[in-house]
């Protein structure tokens, strides 16, 4: 069996995720699951095989000196098995991989049953966007769609920041170019910073990692442009927080500025198993930027965003609870998995 076998059994069993490491048999996340594969436990020899072929002679250095990284692919010769984010890395045992098989296609904004109010609000001509939730919540999925749905409406210049590129946008009526960190670009600041002359109308920026990347979306939105981009956070007031947090204390008090007065809105997802074992479905908290919203993140008064989350069902807001009850009232998820779900 080569790698090809093993991407081809994890499209046919319709997992998100192939973990490959060394003293251990493949492993496939079903629906949420890792379960084991039934074939013999992986050796040293058998991660060379299955990965060398993916990795450039100058990556297999560096991964066997002891980085890791992250790398795209897709196989012209076998299409059927669609793009994969792969994640080299070593461990105590040897080499390890981390293998997301991405969608063959960017799902539309009526497939994910997002919000109706996320489309408005990603209409917009400028401002920041921020799409948050744990590891493996669906937000690279979430943002394409995102980003299709508004290429498909508009003329307009999209530029995408990306570690690795994962999903392929068509140009659609307008340009859109895809850049990756490492490859097309050094680091996401950088190429941050020089999307601010490459005349872009959106932004998708593939996650806010550090100050320097932070600060210089924050400008983009305030200049002229909208600005989409993912953060490790589990709800709209933890995402303010962690985004203030990062900067010193003296620096505190202008990001929020900056932030109250870029902000589009916040969405939150998680995935939850659907109600008949099979599948997944995503619930959502939604946070609109009101002047109301605006007024609290400028004051640090984070802590009261989730009553205005509770309040503000007219303009298009909901709590995470209240998007998991209504899932659990469209029949897709069951009580105790809503239960076990709110933050």
């Amino acid at each position: 069996m080569d790698m090809l076998d093993l991407l081809q059994l994890a499209r046919e069993r319709a997992a998100s995720d192939l973990h490959l490491t060394c003293g251990h048999p493949p492993h496939l996340r079903i629906d949420g699951r890792l379960q084991a594969l039934p074939l013999p436990a992986a050796t040293a020899h058998d991660l060379e095989r299955w990965l060398q072929p993916f990795v450039e002679p100058g990556q297999w250095d560096r991964l066997q000196a002891g980085q890791e990284f992250d790398l795209a692919w897709a196989s012209a010769a076998a299409p059927a098995l669609g793009r994969c984010r792969l994640h080299l890395y070593r461990h105590r045992l040897g080499l390890a991989a981390a293998v997301r098989l991405i969608a063959h296609s960017i799902p539309s904004l009526q497939a994910l049953q997002a919000p109706a109010v996320l489309a408005s609000l990603c209409a917009r001509s400028q401002g920041l966007m921020l799409v948050t939730g744990a590891t493996g919540s669906g937000k690279s999925t979430l943002m394409a769609a995102l980003l299709a749905d508004r290429c498909q409406r508009e003329a307009l210049h999209a530029i995408t920041l990306e570690d690795p590129v994962e999903f392929v946008h068509a140009d659609g009526a307008g340009l859109v170019h895809q850049r990756e960190i490492g490859r097309d670009s050094a680091g996401f600041d950088s190429a941050l910073r020089a999307a601010l002359r490459e005349d872009p109308d959106v932004i998708l920026l593939g996650e806010l990692r550090d100050p320097p990347t932070i600060r210089l979306a924050l400008t983009a939105a305030e200049t002229g442009h909208l600005v989409l981009a993912s953060l490790h956070a589990g709800s709209a007031a933890g995402a303010v927080e962690r985004i203030v947090d990062v900067f010193a204390a003296e620096e505190k008090a202008l990001v929020r500025t900056q932030l109250a007065d870029s902000l589009v809105g916040i969405v939150t997802q998680v995935l939850c198993p659907h109600i008949s074992g099979q599948g997944r479905v995503a619930a959502q908290e939604l946070l609109v930027a009101t002047p109301a919203v605006r007024n609290l993140i400028r004051e640090g008064r984070g802590a009261q965003l989730p009553t205005t989350l509770q309040t503000g069902g007219a303009l298009g807001m909901q709590t995470l609870a209240q998007g998991l009850a209504q899932r659990m009232q469209q029949g897709l998820i069951a009580p105790q998995t809503a239960g076990q779900m709110q933050i």
